[in-house]
């Protein structure tokens, strides 16, 4: 710690990601073994933490993430669109093809930013906001692989007609980003995917993870 630092709110935010890392909570006696501090500065860090809803206690007193983070939450993918827009718009414009960045959203695969080729003839219309199923499209799919420790070489994931007739998809996990499922790929109108797309979304899911981190 520095004198420029606070050491409750780093505390504080300690708790938040002992807690974010636990599917099953955490005690107060974790907690105090874990941070290294007493329990009474662990009742008071929760206390706070759970006044703003950030953190919550269930009946037997583990403490878990709160949904006050949710809040929080949504105004990161604004932050996480700015950040991989240059890499998608590369691979648009090299592919020629609509290109993706699609994080998890519950069960689902949510597109949160898209860029759309400027110089092709037509192309897949593909819009922020677009939901489905994990288990259906290359993007969600390319997640799964990733989750499951699937994935294998050459580290891409194609489908095509799971979500739109007609269309087939790329897509690429985001690797190494701590609390964050995501893939970046490409959709197009054709029967299969060209061989040389599959490497290029490699790599942009690549620079988009390094703008991320």
């Amino acid at each position: 710690m520095t004198a420029e630092t606070s050491q409750t709110l780093d505390r504080g935010l300690r708790v938040l990601k002992l807690l974010a890392d636990t599917d099953h909570g955490l005690t107060v006696t974790e907690l105090s073994n874990r941070l290294g501090v007493n329990r009474t500065v662990v009742y008071r860090l929760l206390a706070t933490l759970e006044q703003h809803a950030l953190v919550r206690r269930d009946l037997g007193g583990r403490a878990r993430v709160g949904l006050g983070v949710l809040r929080l939450g949504r105004q990161v993918h604004p932050l996480v669109r700015e950040a991989a827009l240059p890499a998608l718009r590369s691979l648009a414009e090299d592919i020629g093809a609509t290109a993706h960045l699609t994080l998890v959203d519950g069960t689902e695969a949510l597109a949160v930013a898209v860029v759309e080729p400027t110089w092709t003839d037509y192309h897949v219309a593909y819009r922020p906001g677009f939901r489905h199923p994990l288990d259906r499209g290359a993007a969600g799919r390319a997640i799964l692989a990733a989750r499951l420790g699937t994935l294998i070489e050459p580290g891409y994931t194609l489908t095509h007609g799971e979500l739109e007739a007609g269309a087939s998809g790329a897509a690429a996990p985001l690797v190494g980003i701590t609390g964050l499922e995501g893939s970046v790929g490409v959709v197009m109108l054709a029967d299969a995917v060209p061989e040389r797309v599959g490497p290029r979304v490699v790599d942009a899911a690549r620079e988009v993870a390094d703008a991320l981190r």
